[in-house]
């Protein structure tokens, strides 16, 4: 754009010299671009000594941070590690992987990565082209690259951490050095990686230094816009609503949840997602103090504060998902041979924690503890990350969320999701604490005329409603096909009302729906997609970009499965290029997804 109005204005360049800059500046990472920009003003301003003054600046190695992150956990470890860095007077280049030119590879001399590991061992979204490109026979050897890798994951997954590992392995066989063995973390990952975080800065000093270089702090990338209020500062909003709004004779209970943002200032665009902290349900926390035979009251401490064993199990711990080394430990604890045998299987563990809660293990498995014994080998809570469901230019200072209880029944006692109870017993007025979490990978096409296609069964139409918003507001009609699934029709169609709308009056041009159990023979929104085919590889040979959210489990396979078929049937592809063809909408961000 800057180079655009450059040619337009009058100039003392030439147009061969404003086309060799062009020429040039396409070539260049930001982090060379602001290097170039502060060489030549000061050639400007002190003359040809100017020169001479900058000249070593361009021995001083950048520190290259990219982070991979699905959730933001990988991106505020890395906003952290590149204000270290910087203090340390290093020049960084902070980015996201996903906005990293893999051509830049080559020249880069210290590389630190922060990625985390999506579903089963795959890459997160702003990792996936980075991760090919490094996999790929255009890799590049990497003999003068000196790196470190932080791999973030969740060990009740089999894969854990499998894509920093990954990075670690191929940067290795490209000739790269490592300044540190690959560092693994699992969900709570906050004292390991600020470990890894002063002992990088520290490996990385050596390189810096044999330069003699006056190094110069060029910056780290920034977001517009971007809040003080964050997963560690959240902002503490108020609950505005939180109704039903399935049927009552519906088997699920589907909240509508509109928080107050207040004077927070928090911005979100369509595609978040809001972090929402919670705090565990006093019933259950009474249970398991009371099953272990511990006092409410004893003394425990937690991250170096001081409370009780109620407060603790209440706001610091996590309750209502276990994980493999809690299985293994209390299996220990309680010497059951039952409990240690599947504590041993990996696809045996990774069922038993899908079907328990610590309650359940507690009443099951009966083990003696000490209070600090239990919180010590408890994980820390984390907040629950639910799509939004509003546009801010409609809805302003507020914000929706489209919310399944999680509820399931257990030795007669009833289970709940510790957010979904959470926000499904919300009393108007109550106070919450959340943040933004920021998704450029599941962003409205810049062209608002571009169609798009929207698949989102039961709570995945969220931010389809966050995208029909935007689209009214911005005076964008046509041109839009939502694909919905639950269910029955009479119960569980969520937002039926607003839909039959947007259909009336044009925002939306096509509407499927598929309510599974209104017939003999199961109907789901793969088999609609299928039963449109011809229609939807017009769509897309239009343009149309596709949007799935939801379950990733089932319905997000079955849904590309389903894409598949048509580009094979309709485009005349074999299946090989048909999954090319997806592959290749995905990286041109005409295929994205939103799955959990």
């Amino acid at each position: 754009m800057l180079l655009k109005e450059l040619s337009a204005l009058a100039s003392p360049l030439s147009q061969g010299q404003v086309d060799k800059l062009k020429q040039l500046t396409s070539e260049l990472s930001s982090v060379q671009l602001a290097w170039v920009s502060g060489y030549l003003a000061a050639s400007a301003n002190q003359g040809q000594s100017g020169v001479e003054a900058t000249t070593e600046i361009s021995a001083a190695p950048t520190v290259t941070i990219l982070y991979g992150s699905q959730t933001g956990n990988g991106r505020g470890v890395a906003k952290e590690l590149a204000a270290k860095a910087q203090a340390q007077g290093y020049a960084v280049n902070l980015a996201s992987m996903g906005e990293y030119n893999v051509r830049q590879l080559k020249q880069e001399t210290i590389l630190l990565l922060l990625v985390s590991t999506h579903g089963e061992g795959e890459a997160p979204d702003d990792a996936i082209e980075l991760h090919k490109f490094l996999t790929s026979k255009r890799a590049p050897k990497l003999d003068n690259l000196h790196y470190s890798v932080l791999a973030l994951g969740d060990s009740s997954y089999e894969f854990f951490c499998q894509t920093g590992k990954d990075f670690d392995a191929r940067l290795s066989a490209l000739g790269a050095t490592s300044l540190l063995p690959l560092v693994e973390c699992d969900v709570d990952y906050e004292d390991i990686s600020q470990q890894w975080q002063d002992s990088v800065v520290e490996a990385v000093k050596p390189y810096i230094q044999a330069s003699s270089a006056s190094v110069v702090s060029i910056g780290t990338a920034s977001v517009a816009g971007e809040s003080e209020y964050t997963k560690q500062n959240p902002y503490t909003a108020e609950v505005l609503v939180s109704q039903k709004i399935t049927g009552r004779d519906s088997d699920r209970d589907v909240r509508h949840v509109e928080i107050d943002l207040g004077e927070s200032g928090l911005t979100y665009q369509v595609g978040d997602a809001l972090g929402v902290w919670f705090s565990n349900n006093q019933a259950l926390v009474d249970e398991v103090i009371a099953a272990l035979g511990l006092a409410p009251d004893d003394n425990v401490t937690v991250a170096k504060e001081s409370l009780s064993l109620k407060a603790a199990l209440t706001d610091k711990k996590e309750l209502t998902q276990l994980y493999p080394g809690l299985v293994k430990t209390w299996a220990e604890l309680s010497g059951n041979a039952e409990l240690a045998a599947i504590g041993e299987d990996k696809e045996q563990t990774r069922q038993f924690i899908l079907q328990h809660q610590l309650a359940d293990l507690v009443a099951v498995y009966p083990a003696k503890v000490s209070a600090t014994q239990l919180v010590g080998m408890l994980r820390p809570l984390t907040p629950r990350l639910y799509s939004i469901a509003s546009s801010q230019a409609e809805v302003e200072a507020e914000v929706h969320l489209t919310v399944a209880l999680v509820e399931d029944e257990r030795q007669g006692q009833a289970r709940f999701g510790g957010a979904s109870h959470f926000l499904a017993s919300a009393q108007e007025g109550q106070q919450i604490n959340v943040y933004v979490e920021q998704n450029n990978h599941f962003r409205l096409p810049e062209n608002p005329q571009t169609p798009v296609i929207m698949v989102g069964p039961g709570t995945g139409v969220a931010p389809f409603r966050a995208f029909m918003q935007q689209r009214a507001v911005d005076g964008v009609s046509g041109d839009s096909w939502l694909f919905f699934g639950n269910p029955h029709f009479e119960q569980d169609f969520l937002y039926q009302v607003e839909w039959q709308q947007y259909l009336k009056n044009g925002g939306l041009s096509r509407l499927d729906v598929a309510f599974s159990r209104d017939q003999a023979d199961k109907v789901y929104v793969q088999h609609r997609i299928a039963e449109q085919a011809e229609a939807l590889w017009q769509w897309l040979q239009k343009g149309a970009h596709v949007y799935i959210c939801g379950d990733a489990e089932r319905m997000a396979k079955d849904v590309h499965q389903a894409l598949v078929n048509i580009a094979v049937e309709q485009g005349g592809l074999s299946f090989d290029d048909a999954e090319a063809y997806f592959e290749t909408l995905r990286s041109e961000k005409r295929y994205q997804k939103d799955v959990y």
